[in-house]
């Protein structure tokens, strides 16, 4: 991993990106073994049409555990001092997933040197997480 530097980023760049495969009943019952979250709107069928829905729906914090894979994919875990999301759709069966962000502030303070980031996922239907983070850079 080649970590970027402060000094080489700009207000506006945009950072490598990231996008899925489908997800698949077989993500979603690996992701519940992997969380414990075995919520059954994700992985019953019957259960996640008598809540109104067409079928069951991925986890939240999927997209959101791609979307900082995506980020840990540029920069190392311990460069984040933040990171927050919020959910804004679902993400359905056979959705991929696309990660995205860009630099949107680049500060110092008490001596360290930090960029701001948006980040966003979105499937083919809604952008489904909106998210921010912040990142101390040498």
């Amino acid at each position: 991993m080649t970590i970027p530097t402060f000094d080489s980023l700009n207000v506006g760049d945009k950072i490598p990106g990231l996008k899925t495969p489908s997800v698949s009943r077989h993500t979603l019952a690996l992701y519940c073994g992997a969380s414990g979250d075995h919520n059954p709107i994700h992985v019953d069928l019957d259960f996640a049409k008598s809540s109104g829905l067409d079928d069951v729906i991925a986890h939240g914090m999927l997209s959101a555990g791609y979307l900082a894979q995506m980020l840990t994919n540029w920069v190392p875990q311990s460069a984040l001092k933040s990171f927050n999301n919020r959910f804004t759709a679902m993400t359905q069966i056979g959705d991929t997933v696309s990660c995205s962000g860009k630099i949107v502030e680049k500060f110092e303070k008490d001596g360290e040197k930090f960029i701001r980031l948006e980040l966003y996922t979105n499937t083919p239907q809604a952008q489904t997480i909106v998210a921010e983070a912040v990142a101390v850079l040498a």
